[in-house]
């Protein structure tokens, strides 16, 4: 199972033009708002057409500009899962289900295959109900069970949870794992959520404005991300334009300067990033410690956020602590400490 997507589409306030390919696996699709995520999935099914390009599902070219190839979303062998997950609101759960099969068999077989997908799917005794009378666990095992019916090559979630609620995103992100565990084809997973892009995704592809900024597997891009945007989006909080030296790295406005490692960085490195909850307590000042002032102090519910001034920056660091470890330090002296594995080197 694979996907290769090759596409341009131009959409007046930036232009989608992304390269990408995929052979088995969870590829998330990480990025902000309006940035071509979800655009990209409705080119690949179908549902738009790139103004340029090449899309190939498992081996068959499903869009071709030049070879004026341009197949239907039904002939697409793709599932795409929608933010509301698109159930017909008139249908109950078995019709709803039927709809997704795509093979023709007799009604005796296509009743079989649908009971069981209905047990697959924990959906007994739910299926005469229409989808107003569903939770929203239900109604999205109802719309998963009516897209894998139907064996797609490729399976693609936009933004699945975005109207939940916290726990219902975690009870339905559970669900959804457990079903892409069973399933052995290629999986499209659209989110501007880090955490969960982490927890789904084998590789990422972080988006900005139309084009993929990086690219790589998700735990070396989450210790090293590369960007600044691939920085902001994985969860750093400090990131500032800087000044490299052979052997420094400073950052004026936060007061900063520090020695750069012995492996050396990237050539094109212009920026710096500093994660906020990898800085820690100090005793002394020193090459990587330096003395602080608190401007301000946010109680969160289990950690607690500082935004503190380093002597001689203008402009405030984010550091994040633990609540034991905010307590332990009241009384100490206010010196912190960046060690080498709190910094990014980052590229523009």
């Amino acid at each position: 199972m694979s996907i290769e997507v090759n596409i341009k589409k131009n959409l007046g306030s930036f232009r989608l033009d992304v390269a990408f390919q995929q052979d088995s696996g969870v590829l998330a699709l990480l990025g902000g708002s309006g940035c071509g995520k979800s655009m990209t999935l409705r080119c690949i099914a179908g549902i738009e057409q790139p103004d340029s390009g090449r899309i190939v599902l498992n081996g068959v070219t499903v869009f071709d500009s030049e070879k004026k190839i341009n197949l239907p979303p039904q002939q697409r062998q793709v599932g795409l899962l929608f933010q509301n997950y698109a159930l017909f609101p008139n249908m109950t759960v078995v019709e709803n289900i039927l709809c997704g099969i795509r093979e023709k068999k007799s009604k005796s077989e296509n009743s079989a295959l649908v009971a069981k997908y209905i047990r697959k799917f924990h959906l007994e005794g739910l299926e005469h109900h229409t989808p107003g009378q569903l939770s929203g666990g239900q109604k999205q095992r109802c719309a998963l069970a009516r897209m894998l019916i139907g064996k797609p090559g490729v399976v693609m979630l936009d933004e699945p949870f975005s109207a939940l609620d916290s726990y219902l995103r975690w009870e339905l992100e559970r669900e959804l794992l457990s079903t892409l565990r069973e399933y052995d084809g290629t999986v499209l997973f659209v989110s501007h959520d880090r955490d969960e892009v982490y927890r789904i995704s084998d590789r990422i592809a972080v988006y900005k404005d139309g084009a993929i900024d990086v690219m790589g597997d998700k735990w070396e891009l989450f210790r090293q991300p590369l960007t600044c945007t691939a920085a902001i989006l994985t969860g750093c909080k400090n990131v500032s334009p800087a000044q490299y030296t052979d052997t420094t790295v400073s950052v004026p406005e936060w007061g900063v300067t520090l020695p750069l490692p012995q492996s050396g960085v990237p050539a094109d490195a212009a920026y710096l990033g500093i994660r906020a909850r990898k800085m820690r307590p100090a005793r002394a000042a020193g090459p990587r410690c330096f003395a602080y002032t608190i401007a301000e102090e946010i109680d969160g519910a289990f950690s607690d956020i500082l935004m503190i001034s380093l002597d001689g920056g203008q402009t405030l660091l984010r550091w994040e602590l633990t609540k034991d470890v905010h307590a332990a330090m009241q009384n100490g002296p206010q010196f912190i400490e960046i060690p080498e594995d709190a910094v990014l080197y980052l590229r523009a």
